[in-house]
C-alpha cells in the first residue's frame, strides 16, 4: 500500500483530490494534525515519509515544498499541481494523452506537474494541429475561455458564494486583461509555439465546468481542411484514450446547437467538438476545470506511476 500526502490539502484542489480516496483500498493517506499544516519541520516529515506526495500550494510555496524533501530520497514521487515547474525539462508534464513519450515520461519521473485548466483545453486542441503540420508554430493562435468561479480560488468562491456578492459578479467577467495569464507560459512551450496567444479568459456565476475555444482560418493553415477533416484528423490523434474525446461531427446538434460550459462539471474527461464551415473553423475542448483540469488530472498521474487503471477513482 503506497503512502500518500497532500500539502495543501485545505485549498479546493486538495480537497478534491482526498475525495478521490474515499473508496480506495490501495493507498494510505498520511494526514498532518490541523495545528502542524503550515509547521515546516512537520511538513518535511510527511513529505519525505510519503510515496507519492501531492502539492496544492501556490507556486513559491511548491517550489519550497520540493526543497524540504531530501537528496538522497529517491522514493518520493511530488505531482505538483501549481504552475511552478510545468515548464522545466526535468518535470513530466502531465497530459499523457499527448504521446507515448508524454506517458512514459510521467510513469518513469518522480517529479510531474499537472497542467493549469485553461492549459489543459488549449494544448490538447493545439498541440495535434501542430504536430499533424496544420497550423506553423507562427500561426497567430487566439483562444478564449469561459470558466466557473471555482477554479478562481478560494477566496473568489467566497466571494460568489456569499451573501454580499457584488452585483458585477452576477455576470461574465473577462479578467487578465494585459495577457499576462500564467498559464500562457506553458501554452506557449507544450505547443512549441514561437510566441505566446493572445487569450481571452471569462469567469461566470456558476461553480465548474469549462469550455475553451480556438478559431481558426484555414487560409491561415498549412493545411486547408473541411470542418469535417479536422475533426477526423484529431479523432485520429486520440484514438484509444478514454480521457480526451473527439465527438462526432454534427454533435453539438442534440442540444440545439449550443454547447453549455457546465456540461461536463462533475466528470474527469474532455469532450472536443470542431464545427464551423469552410472558412472559418471552431475547435471547442469541453472539460471540468476542477476533473481533467487539475485534481482529476492529478489522480491519472498517479495511476499512471502506480501501475493501475489510469481511471481509477475517477468519473469518465
Amino acid at each position: 500500500m503506497k503512502k500518500v500526502y497532500i500539502d495543501g490539502s485545505a485549498g479546493t484542489t486538495g480537497l478534491r483530490i482526498n475525495e478521490r480516496f474515499a473508496d480506495r483500498d490501495d493507498v494510505e493517506i498520511l494526514h498532518i494534525p490541523e495545528e502542524l499544516r503550515k509547521d515546516n519541520d512537520e511538513r518535511a516529515g510527511y513529505l519525505n515519509e510519503a510515496d507519492i506526495a501531492f502539492l496544492c500550494l501556490p507556486d513559491d510555496a511548491s517550489r519550497e515544498a520540493v526543497s524540504f524533501i531530501k537528496p538522497d530520497n529517491d522514493r518520493t514521487v511530488v505531482i505538483d499541481t501549481s504552475t511552478a515547474h510545468r515548464t522545466l525539462p526535468e518535470w513530466a508534464y502531465g497530459l499523457p494523452e499527448l504521446s507515448d513519450e508524454f506517458r512514459n515520461k510521467i510513469r518513469n519521473s518522480r517529479r510531474i506537474a499537472v497542467p493549469g485548466c485553461y492549459a489543459s483545453g488549449f494544448i490538447m486542441m493545439v498541440y495535434p494541429l501542430i504536430k499533424e503540420g496544420i497550423i506553423g508554430t507562427d500561426y497567430p493562435v487566439c483562444v478564449s475561455a469561459l470558466s466557473g468561479y471555482s477554479g478562481a480560488g478560494k477566496k473568489a468562491i467566497e466571494v460568489y458564494e456569499g451573501a454580499d456578492k457584488p452585483a458585477d459578479f452576477n455576470a461574465p467577467r473577462q479578467y487578465a486583461l494585459s495577457q499576462q495569464h500564467k498559464h500562457l507560459k506553458e501554452m506557449k512551450a507544450i505547443c512549441g509555439l514561437d510566441r505566446e496567444p493572445m487569450f481571452v479568459p471569462v469567469v461566470d456565476d456558476y461553480y465548474s465546468g469549462m469550455l475553451v475555444t480556438l478559431p481558426l482560418y484555414p487560409h491561415l493553415c498549412r493545411k486547408k481542411l473541411k470542418p469535417e477533416e479536422l475533426r477526423d484528423i484529431l479523432a485520429a490523434f486520440y484514438e484509444g484514450e478514454r480521457f480526451i474525446k473527439v465527438m462526432p461531427f454534427g454533435s453539438e446538434a442534440e442540444t440545439n446547437g449550443f454547447l453549455s460550459a457546465s456540461d461536463m462539471s462533475g466528470r474527469d474527461d474532455a469532450e472536443i467538438f470542431v464545427t464551423g464551415n469552410d472558412d472559418r473553423l471552431l475547435v471547442n475542448a469541453s472539460f471540468d476545470n476542477l476533473g481533467k483540469g487539475a485534481s482529476g488530472a492529478a489522480i491519472q498521474c498517479m495511476n499512471i506511476i502506480l501501475g493501475c487503471d489510469e481511471a481509477k477513482g475517477l468519473n469518465i
